[in-house]
């Protein structure tokens, strides 16, 4: 019995680290493979099966943005604003996360955070089946990774609803297979838009205080 009741407690423990933190594995940045690729669409995608200003830097290092300050809807619903506080620095080998990591089952729908357009589809070796959406500045990106697959129809260019769901959790990528989640980031880029250039910015605190009352936990 003893032995037993350690190892649920041990279960719940890795259960919580892994939602704390997320799944480990490397970091992701594949903006200039997605670049390189920009002049040809994507076809080796999964067919759909269902319908600054100025940025300063903390004394901690965490990066932040002026830029927008609309509310924010998190992009899975039930997700914890507070669970993405230190996702961002976390070290992946010898390069820094530079996003959250979002556990969820498999299929989970995944909606845009915010208002915007579609500025690429993209599939990658590393992150897989990913989106990569401007906000309606077009000076913040927002990157979803990992996916299953993308939400019915959905085109490079397309104007999305916030809260409209644009693709599916999955482990596309180099996640790991039996830990779905959504790798999420949020990118400031240029006057030009050229997202695959983007300075990365802690989510956490882009979305603290910026989050949807009813969609933080």
């Amino acid at each position: 019995m003893v032995a037993l009741l350690a190892a649920f407690c041990a279960g719940v423990l890795v259960d919580w680290s892994l939602h704390r933190y997320g799944p480990p594995g490397p970091a992701i940045d594949d903006r200039a493979e997605a670049h390189a690729a920009a002049a040809s669409p994507v076809d080796d995608r999964p067919a759909a099966t269902s319908a600054d200003t100025e940025a300063a830097a903390p004394r901690d290092g965490r990066v932040v943005s002026t830029i927008g300050t609309g509310k924010l809807r998190v992009p899975i619903d039930d997700a914890i604003v507070e669970s993405f506080k230190g996702g961002f620095a976390e070290r992946r080998g010898n390069r820094a996360h530079e996003a959250v990591d979002i556990l969820a089952p498999r299929n989970t729908p995944v909606h845009a955070v915010e208002a915007g357009t579609i500025a690429k589809l993209f599939v990658s070796k590393q992150g897989g089946i990913t989106i990569y959406q401007f906000d309606p500045t077009g000076r913040l990106c927002y990157y979803y990774a990992h996916l299953e697959r993308y939400a019915s129809g959905l085109r490079e260019g397309d104007v999305v609803a916030q809260d409209q769901v644009i693709g599916y959790v999955g482990t596309t990528g180099n996640a790991p297979p039996n830990t779905p989640h959504l790798h999420f980031a949020v990118f400031e880029v240029g006057d030009d838009h050229k997202w695959w250039k983007g300075r990365a910015l802690d989510p956490y605190l882009v979305f603290r205080g910026r989050a949807i009352e009813g969609h933080t936990h």
